[in-house]
Order: C-alpha cells, then structure tokens, then sequence
C-alpha cells in the first residue's frame, strides 16, 4: 500500500526551543521515546525543562521526575531563573517526583512501579527522568545482570508509549557509552549535546543522532544557553531554500554614479561583492552610500560590524549627509553589532536573516570579513572559507544583494583580492589600495571582477570627502601601478598606449 491516505500521521509537537523545530524536520513526534545525552553542564536539564514547560497543560499534564543529586527543590530553584519558567503551571500542569528513595533504597522493579504508578494517577503527555543516567549506576552498583537493565529500560519505554506519552530520559553519557547500550537501540530520538573549550572559547553543539520517522537536519548546530533557556542555531538555516528561478537583473546603484560606471550599469540585483582595501581606502564610507543609495529607493538594508559600535557608525553616516537614526527609527534600516570571541557562523546567519525578515531587506553590507573572522571561535576560524560561502549563500539565494568588505594588511605591498581564497566566493570585486606617486599617498580603484556583464578596465584615483567617494580620471601614463610604485612612462610609450 503506497497511497498517501494508508500511512499513519505522526503529530509534531513544538519543543519551544527556538531553532530545535527546524533541525528535527518540523518537531518531535509525538508519544516517542527519547534520550537527552552528554556531559555534564551543556544544558540536557535546562532543554528537557523548556519542551516539558511549552507543552504542558492541565488536560495533559507533564511529570518530570528527579532522581539522586536533582531534588525538586534544587530543579525548581535554578529553571525558574529562565523566561521559560511558568510558576503556574507548576502543580497543575507540570509536577516533579522525586525517584531517589526507590533508586537509592530498592530496585529497578521498585523504580518502574513508582513510575506506573504517577503516570496512571496523571495520565501525562510528557514525561521526563533526570537523571536516568543514575538510574543505571545504582544497577551497575548492586551487580544487576545487564539483562535486566534491558528488560526495565524496555519495559519503560513499552508502558510510557502504550500511556501516549512523549518521554524524555536525560543522562551523563560519553560517545563511546553508545556501543551495545541498550538505551540507544530502544530510544526513537536521540540529542546529543556537547561543549567544547578551544583556548579561551567554548562552543555547544547538538546533534540529532537518531530520529525515527522523520529527516531531521544532519551535522553539528551551535546552540546557546541565554536568560531565555537553549537557543538552536541550525547550520543549513538558508541553505536548504529553493532560488526562485528568475531574479530581478535589474543592475542597483552603489551610490557613486562613477563606480556604477565602471560596473558596466551598477551592481546586478543579487549579487555578492567584495569591497577590499587597506585600513583607510574608504570601505566603509563606500558601504555608506551603497545603504543610502538603498534608503533613497526605498530598498531597506542591514548593516552588519564587527570592529565598531553602531553609534560611532551612525554619526559617521550622519556627516556625510545620512540620517541612520532617522532610517532605522523608520523600519529601513537595522545595524547589528556581532564581536563575542566565540561567534559562529550559525549565529551570525540567524542574525543576519531575522533582521533581512523583520524590515524586508534587499541590501546587507558585513563590514568587515576580516573581523568577522577575529569574532569566530577557533573552531570556526578553521572553517573560514566555509563560513563566508553559507553566510554569503544564504543572503544572495533569497535576492539579496551583498556587499563585503576585507581589509589587506599592508598599505601598498599587499596585491591579494583577499585573504583565505575568497574571492571566488563572490560575483563582483572592488578593488581600493594607495600608492606613491610624487612622493604623496593615493587612492586608486577598479573593478577586478564582474561576472554579469562587461566592466570597466581602468584604474582610476579617488578621494574619500566628506560626502564620500569622489572618483576622478583614468590613471595614465604609468606603469606598475599595483606595485604601490608606479613608474611613469615616457611621451612616446604614453602615445603608443
């Protein structure tokens, strides 16, 4: 039988974790039997707290059950501390049991009857055991047979279903602990949470090892533990989205009618462009007016720093004759500040995304990669090449155009388009950098690379005013000028040229 109507529909339920929905495949089945595992202090209790709290009601009440070093009163007193936290539902929706008489003084038997036991009474649509993994050292203690460790966890996993409850069994457990474990082979989902520490920066992760009847998300996902509870970040967040087959071709302007020029028209519609130079060639101010260009044509924008505070960016833009204040207080505008020490580009993303969503944005400027760079964790530095290509994937496959900007290190010397082997990554790049000439310090710019469409060949020199960019002629009548050291030629080579 194929058909679509003979198949059984599994109900998802919402685990009110922000991000956890998406890498599950749309949320957890309903009535199945899942492990919580990792070490300890990645937040297994604080996750388990905040599913049971977002599904609990008084029609179908949730048990969470506490075992040896978790009373109720030690649970209650540090998870009320989270926004999730409902007081009142505590008692009529949600009730803690405590299980440390029966592992502590008993047997397994005794532990599954006090569980039937509360269940019949309660009849819960969620239950929880924290920590089960407890459960099982006192076993191991007393020299139970691994059969009967079988035989309870089965037997538990068989009564809690046939009650159509969704269970939840949280543990201490490391990744070599899974090899002929019987609680993995019965459980129909299985979260794996860890933390990492590399040098000064610690990074949490979940993964999905095992989901039964349904595609969750595979890889590694950044998770947070904030004043809200556990914050997921899922890594493909954007990359999954099907382009729409036909984009607007439309070219935009940067908002130095020169620069458009040199385009060949403007900047196609969509397109990622990188803007690199050293400290001072005017990325930033060219970022500035490629945003208010936006504004003017009511194309909302977001810009994103990672080396200066938005009001410093703000009232630079206000100099120059653009009103950020005025833009953002109009939804046209949002600028996200990112520098923790241990970003990831998961949470970047989200970020980036949730503000392109909130104002409808088409024009988003990260200023700068290179300090988008310094705010990842190690880990993540690792993956730089990896990380530019999802945050840059992700915004150019819904129609956003983005513009990013590099800094190279050396005033003159330095010829790279950018570090790390970017440049590939994006449709169109700027270039801005110094050189000597007449023993004074210029600004030269050109266009490298335009995938769409012709553009200009020129070198041209450039001034950063107080309005912005202003670019000028064509540099003439020399040679060698990427060098940072042009040389001039003589009338009759100039001629020649």
């Amino acid at each position: 039988m194929n058909s679509d109507t003979s198949k059984v529909r599994i109900r998802q339920l919402p685990t009110g974790v922000p991000g956890l929905d998406a890498v599950l495949g749309g949320g957890l089945p309903e009535y199945s039997f899942n492990v919580i595992a990792g070490a300890p202090g990645c937040g297994k209790t604080t996750m388990a707290q905040q599913i049971l709290f977002a599904n609990a009601t008084p029609e179908a009440p949730a048990i969470f059950f506490t075992v040896l070093g978790e009373p109720p009163l030690k649970v209650l007193r540090y998870q009320q501390q989270f926004d999730f936290f409902d007081s009142s539902k505590v008692e009529s929706s949600v009730r803690f049991v405590n299980l440390s008489m029966e592992v502590m003084n008993q047997d397994l038997e005794a532990v599954l009857e006090r569980i039937t036991k509360e269940v019949e009474n309660t009849t819960p649509g969620i239950v929880v055991v924290d920590s089960f993994r407890n459960i099982v050292r006192k076993a191991d203690s007393v020299e139970k047979p691994e059969i009967d460790m079988q035989n309870f966890i089965q037997r538990l996993a068989l009564f809690l279903t046939s009650w159509q409850a969704t269970t939840f069994l949280v543990g201490e457990y490391l990744l070599d602990e899974m090899r002929n474990n019987a609680l993995f082979t019965v459980a129909d989902g299985l979260l794996w949470l860890t933390q990492n520490i590399e040098r000064n920066s610690m990074e949490r992760k979940l993964q999905i090892m095992k989901l039964r009847g349904q595609a969750s998300l595979s890889g590694l996902h950044t998770f947070r533990i904030t004043s809200e509870g556990v914050r997921v970040f899922p890594r493909n967040a954007g990359l999954m989205e099907r382009r729409p087959e036909a984009f607007d071709v439309r070219r935009i302007s940067t908002g130095v009618p020169t620069l458009d020029e040199m385009l060949g028209g403007g900047i196609p519609a969509g397109d990622s462009v990188l803007i690199t130079g050293a400290a001072g060639s005017g990325k930033s101010t060219l970022c500035t007016q490629f945003i208010a260009e936006g504004a003017k044509n009511g194309e909302p924008g977001v810009i994103v720093v990672f080396e200066e505070q938005p009001p410093k960016y703000v009232s630079r833009a206000l100099e120059m004759g653009f009103d950020m204040e005025a833009t953002i207080a109009d939804k046209e505008l949002e600028v996200i500040y990112l520098r923790p020490l241990d970003l990831s580009v998961d949470e970047t993303l989200f970020a980036v995304r949730e503000a392109v969503e909130r104002i409808g944005a088409k024009r988003v400027v990260i200023d700068s990669l290179s300090g988008f760079e310094i705010g990842l964790s190690p880990h993540a530095q690792a993956d730089f090449r990896e990380s530019v290509y999802r945050l840059v994937f992700a915004l150019t496959n819904i129609g956003v155009t983005v513009v990013n900007t590099v800094e190279m290190s050396s005033i003159l010397t330095d010829v790279r388009l950018a570090t790390h082997d970017i440049s590939f990554l994006t449709d169109d790049i700027i270039l801005q950098r110094y050189v000597e000439l007449d023993g004074q310090l210029q600004r030269i710019t050109g266009v490298v690379k335009s995938r769409r469409g012709n553009h200009s060949k020129e070198l041209r020199r450039y001034d950063v005013s107080e309005k912005g960019l202003v670019i000028g002629d064509a540099l003439t009548g020399y040679s060698d000028i990427l060098t940072g050291f042009p040389r001039q030629l003589e009338a009759r080579q100039t001629a020649n040229r």
